[in-house]
């Protein structure tokens, strides 16, 4: 199969270097870049197609056909693109739980070893399809368990290997996050994952006519985990994915966006491991749905998430998706989605910030649309990273916090994908966090009532403060972009380095998992596995913001909806002083790093008063000693020649 090029720069590089490196540091002199606006409507909107019920009763009776040939029965999942769960099916003989995969360490940390309902995890898996994949590119679980380890490719035989481009992501899409809707109730989108983002193999994305309308996951074995080798094949894996791939007959993705068919730092990605040619039944011949009896197998309600009867899919791009295109009223830009409240109304119009900076004003809603404006013509002029096919235009998801973690306004392009929308919400605000003057405060007076976790979360600030070997860090004294985070966050630091000591924010490196990554699970785990608990039956109620970090104001915190450690927010600054963050995701994390940055920048050369932080302040001039010398992170790293309509390299150095 052909392989395509990488046009742009590694979109996983480096997490740490010297300073100066990707743009980081000051000076330089290099012409801004020429990001002449694009003409109206760049863009084009996917099809409002959806599955209907007769569409999901087709994926689940082709994949217990295959389930049945392999005598592997299993529990099968089919959301719509938004996340609403259109049926969760149990074949008779089915895993009824499955175990979160323990770790290799003494201990087992945060969510390690939890047990879950098999039927969170079928759910899991089918939004993880759904919600990576777009119209340019189709991402299976296995190409999630292939970005989110802490090696790229994963493969413990090559040593110096740095971490995945999506490292952290699996926390994303919570179902305590307090931007998406719970699943029952209401249509509207986006809807969380019972388990955040799957990396077990066994979920796919499913298409009508080339537009992507929703997933399908697949879980037959009680491990519920990851593959940690790419070089070896789990058979069980293997025959998870051939059961779901089999639901994907009549449903499959254009053969030119599939994951294999996109490179990353050299390295093509992993669709599946499974193919139609090694499947064990034929899905065009699989039995109706109507005719399992219930010897094979049922509907299987779940709490929370699913009623019982099969239903249609919402037609992404509609007001009954809760995602849909802008009118010229709501924002000034033809090309331009906005999420909605099912009633017709922007549930994150531009509005101004709930705070008051010392020593600064706070953002304006005339301020933040400029800020979202901006973002979004520097994405409308950036070259695609992970989207086919060659030389499409980026397409991301865009969000403004002020310093108390509040959304001021979110935008994105009409075929961004959905993990995009809750991940660069939690990019911004993760960088508004660590550059706020209340972050060690915050994380010492944290309220988490796990056992033990309230102790755990407050040991980071002085692991920290030694690590960088500056007694009052996390005070506000320094810059942190949501790179300089993640470059803190890794199990070896500097990222990939043989024998190099854990980043201050990661768990011990012989503890680490994807399932116990630092603060980052710290943070959640108490409301993750509440939901879990709720969904088995647990007179608990779900909760509604993911962290216990002290309120700003009332129902309100800074990290409402989680941490997350991989490249694409920026905090931003009015006269040295923070006033917010921006957050981007969707389309490689050099191009999310560049559209925020040069977003920041272009609307502060638009309107003025703000801008990025100074130069002096950011996380890439601290010297830290540790690792075996001096390193550095790095505070942004932006794509080479990054513009479709302009030959500027370098696009942020000296800014």
């Amino acid at each position: 199969m052909a392989r395509v090029n990488p046009v742009v720069a590694v979109l996983a590089g480096a997490a740490l270097a010297l300073a100066g490196c990707g743009g980081g540091g000051g000076g330089g002199g290099t012409p801004a870049p020429v990001t002449t606006p694009p003409p109206a409507g760049v863009f084009t909107a996917p099809a409002a197609l959806a599955l209907s019920a007769s569409d999901v009763q087709q994926v689940i009776a082709q994949a217990v056909a295959e389930a049945q040939a392999r005598g592997t029965p299993a529990v099968i999942s089919v959301t719509d693109r938004v996340g609403n769960v259109l049926a969760v099916y149990q074949m008779a003989g089915a895993p009824q739980t499955v175990t979160i995969r323990p770790g290799a360490g003494p201990q087992q940390l945060d969510l390690q070893s939890v047990q879950a309902p098999a039927s969170l995890a079928a759910i899991a898996k089918a939004i993880t399809g759904a919600y990576l994949s777009s119209g340019g590119n189709a991402f299976s679980t296995r190409t999630a368990s292939e970005i989110v380890q802490e090696t790229f490719p994963p493969q413990p035989a090559t040593v110096g290997l740095g971490s995945g481009p999506l490292f952290g992501v699996q926390f994303s899409q919570l179902p305590c996050s307090d931007l998406e809707f719970p699943t029952l109730g209401k249509t509207i989108g986006p809807h969380p994952s019972p388990l955040g983002l799957a990396a077990d193999p066994g979920g796919f994305p499913l298409y009508k006519n080339g537009v992507l309308v929703g997933g399908v996951g697949v879980k037959a074995n009680t491990d519920y985990g990851f593959d940690p080798d790419v070089t070896v094949n789990n058979p069980a894996q293997v025959s998870e994915e051939a059961i779901a791939l089999a639901g994907t007959v009549g449903f499959d993705p254009p053969a030119g966006i599939t994951a294999d068919m996109i490179t990353v730092g050299g390295n093509s990605l992993i669709y599946t491991q499974a193919t139609t040619a090694t499947l064990k039944s034929t899905p065009a011949a699989a039995p109706a749905f109507s005719s399992l009896g219930a010897n094979v197998g049922a509907l299987l309600p779940v709490k929370g998430f699913f009623g019982g009867a099969i239903l249609a899919g919402q037609a992404y791009g509609t007001e009954a998706s809760g995602i849909r295109k802008s009118s010229t009223g709501e924002f000034n830009n033809p090309d331009t989605f906005i999420l909605t409240d099912g009633s017709g109304n922007d549930r994150f119009a531009p509005r101004g910030g709930s705070d008051s900076p010392s020593g600064a004003a706070p953002l304006s809603a005339a301020e933040v649309t400029s800020l979202l404006q901006n973002a979004f013509q520097t994405m409308a002029n950036a070259r695609a990273q992970i989207r086919n096919p060659l030389n499409s235009r980026a397409q991301v998801t865009i969000s403004v916090v002020d310093t108390n973690g509040v959304p001021l306004g979110i935008v994105r392009a009409p075929d961004a994908p959905i993990f995009g929308i809750d991940v660069s919400l939690q990019k911004a605000r993760t960088a508004n966090f660590f550059s706020n003057a209340n972050a060690a405060s915050d994380l010492t007076n944290n309220t988490d009532p796990g056992p033990g976790r309230q102790a755990d979360i407050a040991s980071f600030v002085p692991a920290v403060r030694n690590f960088l070997g500056v007694p009052t860090a996390l005070t506000g004294q320094t810059a942190f972009s949501t790179r300089a985070v993640a470059g803190l966050a890794r199990p070896l630091f500097p990222d990939g380095q043989v024998n190099g000591p854990p980043g201050p924010l990661s768990r011990p490196t012989a503890e680490w998992s994807i399932f116990a990554s630092g603060l980052q699970t710290a943070l959640v785990d108490t409301n993750l596995a509440m939901a879990v608990s709720f969904v088995g039956g647990a007179n608990v109620t779900l909760p509604s913001r993911c962290t216990y970090l002290p309120d700003v104001f009332a129902g309100q915190n800074r990290l409402q909806n989680g941490l997350q450690i991989f490249a694409g927010g920026e905090p931003i600054y009015r006269n040295g002083v923070l006033v917010g963050a921006i957050g981007v995701s969707g389309d490689g994390t050099s191009q999310d790093d560049m559209i925020g940055f040069l977003g920041i920048d272009s609307a502060a050369a638009a309107v003025g008063g703000f801008g990025n932080a100074p130069v002096a302040i950011r996380a890439d001039q601290l010297v830290i000693n540790q690792g075996g010398g001096t390193n550095r992170v790095l505070y942004i790293n932006c794509p080479v020649s990054p513009f479709l309509n302009s030959s500027v390299q370098n696009a942020c150095q000296g800014k």
